[in-house]
């Protein structure tokens, strides 16, 4: 049979008396109990100590990568801001340059958007990326304006130098353009060019840019060489006494072509100057 008591014997140091408790099994169980209770107690309350103190940490941080990311977006914004001004500035020059130019307004123009720098929340994320999205199609519409008029300012130069302009070369008019008597048979007959007179040597200089499409020489017209200037232009340079390009070379306006001679038909040293539009033969006086 189990014991129900125990007797426990406390004998202080130097003393001869000698202190008996009595402890009832009951007893010991319920300190045991409150024992390990007290235990289990401190042992949460520990666990619950660290994990706040984690959660404090993790707070901390949380807290902090949340003020870092607030001021990248107050950064954003104001980046965001700066370019939608400068997108004004770009719009209000592409239409005065569209005007200049004679254009019509691009195709995927987009309205000018402006306003005050708003400052955006937690919130407001999918509105400043809507913010985001609309300069970029605002930019995409710029960079296709701008290609267009660079490609109508390049075709612009580009018709205006192969334009035939100035004199072919120094010298007097010995004959204009349009209906004549001709010096060899005395008949009325149409002068498809102009003659300019000018000592044997004297260059000859393209008068646009352009292709040599002949160099040669031919009845009537002697040594000659034409020039293709594209946009329907042609230049002929005829009577030369030497021709000093060849054919497919390209050549630019005031370039040293020929020199003067009386090759062909001709009663003296000069240079006859014809401009063609699609060959048609036009009076070269309007393109000195």
């Amino acid at each position: 049979m189990a014991a129900r008591k125990f007797t426990v014997l406390v004998i202080p140091e130097g003393s001869h008396q000698v202190r008996r408790l009595v402890l009832r099994l009951w007893t010991l169980r319920l300190v045991a109990a409150v024992l390990v209770v007290l235990c289990g107690a401190l042992g949460y309350l520990s666990w619950e100590l660290m994990r706040t103190r984690v959660d404090y940490a993790e707070l901390a941080q949380l807290r902090q990568a949340n003020f870092a990311q607030d001021r990248e977006l107050q950064v954003l914004a104001q980046r965001l801001h700066d370019l939608r001004q400068e997108l004004v500035v770009l719009a209000q020059n592409d239409a005065k340059v569209r005007v200049m130019a004679k254009l019509t307004k691009p195709r995927n123009d987009s309205p000018g958007v402006g306003g005050p720098l708003e400052s955006p929340g937690w919130g407001e994320v999918s509105d400043l990326q809507r913010q985001i999205d609309q300069v970029r199609a605002a930019i995409e519409a710029r960079r296709l304006s701008q290609e267009e008029i660079q490609g109508f300012l390049n075709d612009q130069r580009s018709f205006s130098a192969a334009k035939p302009s100035g004199w072919p070369a120094r010298g007097w008019v010995s004959s204009g353009f349009g209906m004549r008597n001709s010096p060899f048979s005395g008949r009325r007959k149409m002068h498809e060019g102009m003659d300019i007179a000018a000592r044997t040597g004297t260059p000859i200089h393209a008068t646009a840019d352009g292709i040599v499409s002949r160099s040669e020489t031919v009845a009537g017209y002697g040594k000659l060489v034409v020039i293709d200037h594209g946009y329907g232009y042609q230049t002929y340079y005829a009577h030369n006494s030497r021709n000093l390009v060849r054919v497919g070379e390209r050549v630019q306006r005031g370039q040293k072509i020929a020199e003067v001679g009386s090759t062909g038909s001709s009663t003296g040293p000069h240079v006859h100057y014809e401009v063609r539009l699609n060959n048609v033969p036009l009076n070269p006086r309007n393109f000195l």
